[in-house]
């Protein structure tokens, strides 16, 4: 039975005493994604399994508390200035040298202590697109980063199942600039306790090692049947334990226009396509969810490898390899970037 698409708004918290709005988005088919103004996290991605009955595939939590204890993860959540690692913290732009906050190690990791997922968003309903448009100013020195950069994130739910997460960024000074969403994905909808069995593709015959340490991340082929050569579909848990560290691995998107990614699980029947414009993409085995702290009368527990994470970003670390495409956005130039993730069965 299909439904006219809505845009509804809901209390979710409050964040150093300012309130939290959860906003969702309904299609005409009742799929629905959930959105909240602090740090533009998505909290619900509700779609049916192949025998219609509708299940949460993303994790997340009942009240906006549960996304302040675990900011660690960034579960759903926008994550800059800077998504992924760059190396000692630090960066040379035009001459100078700009230190970052090293919350990763040696290293700054998504955005710094404080980034973008920590922000309070101004949102701006749509519903003639069925999308919200959420924004934040960062300003200049936050987290150590030059210049004003405001930042605009609109979320579209399409009638065919597809979310839609377009970005667009302007500075008044040159930045880095390299935006992703950090959801965790269980197409099983908590059915299954993790996602192993899950069977996925990815586009990608190079990927850059985590970069973990004092090394610098090289761009490196992938061996065919290795642990990391997912270019023929393979369950998730297939070679995942012959790999020290699991999967945390950036992966160099074929420059096909074809599709990023595809993740299938057998148990539900949901398929979920990944279409970018960016040039790589963050195979994330969510390696500590073991260490999660769930909010709710629920009290149920994530588990290790309880989800994946593919998020389309640039290059980590681009701003110190001079060799890898472009992350600084100068004055007058706009940041743009845009990623699909689409739901069905089979």
């Amino acid at each position: 039975m299909n439904r006219n698409p809505s845009i509804t708004e809901a209390p979710f918290g409050s964040v150093e005493g300012k309130a939290v709005t959860a906003y969702t988005i309904t299609n005409i088919t009742g799929m629905q994604v959930s959105i909240i103004d602090y740090g533009a996290t998505i909290i619900k991605i509700i779609t049916k399994d192949k025998d219609g009955v509708a299940g949460n595939v993303i994790l997340g939590f009942n009240s906006v508390e549960g996304y302040i204890k675990n900011g660690v993860q960034y579960f759903g959540s926008i994550v800059g200035r800077f998504c992924n690692r760059i190396a000692n913290a630090s960066f040379i732009l035009d001459g100078k040298e700009y230190k970052l906050a090293a919350n990763a190690g040696l290293h700054h990791l998504h955005g710094g202590i404080k980034g973008f997922d920590k922000a309070i968003w101004q949102v701006e309903k749509q519903p003639e697109n069925n999308s919200i448009k959420l924004a934040y100013l960062s300003k200049d020195g936050e987290e150590g980063y030059p210049g004003n950069l405001q930042v605009e994130v609109k979320y579209t739910l399409t009638n065919n199942n597809a979310v839609i997460i377009e970005y667009v960024a302007k500075t008044d000074m040159a930045t880095p600039v390299n935006l992703t969403n950090h959801c965790y994905f269980n197409l099983s909808a908590g059915k299954l306790p993790d996602v192993l069995n899950h069977i996925l593709y990815i586009n990608a015959q190079q990927f850059t090692p985590p970069l973990f340490g004092s090394d610098i991340s090289k761009l490196t082929i992938i061996e065919k049947d290795s642990p990391l050569d997912f270019s023929i579909a393979k369950k998730i848990g297939t070679d995942i334990n012959k790999l020290a560290d699991n999967y945390d691995h950036n992966m160099v998107l074929e420059k096909d226009n074809a599709i990023a990614a595809e993740l299938y699980d057998p148990s539900s029947g949901r398929l979920m396509e990944v279409f970018t414009t960016e040039p790589c993409l963050q195979l994330y085995s969510g390696n500590f969810l073991h260490n999660t702290v769930i909010d709710g009368a629920e009290r149920q527990m994530f588990n290790k490898h309880g989800a994946i994470c593919l998020e389309t970003q640039h290059f980590p670390n681009s701003p110190n390899e001079p060799d890898y495409p472009n992350t600084i956005l100068r004055p007058g130039s706009i940041y743009r970037q845009k990623t699909e993730y689409k739901f069905s069965t089979r």
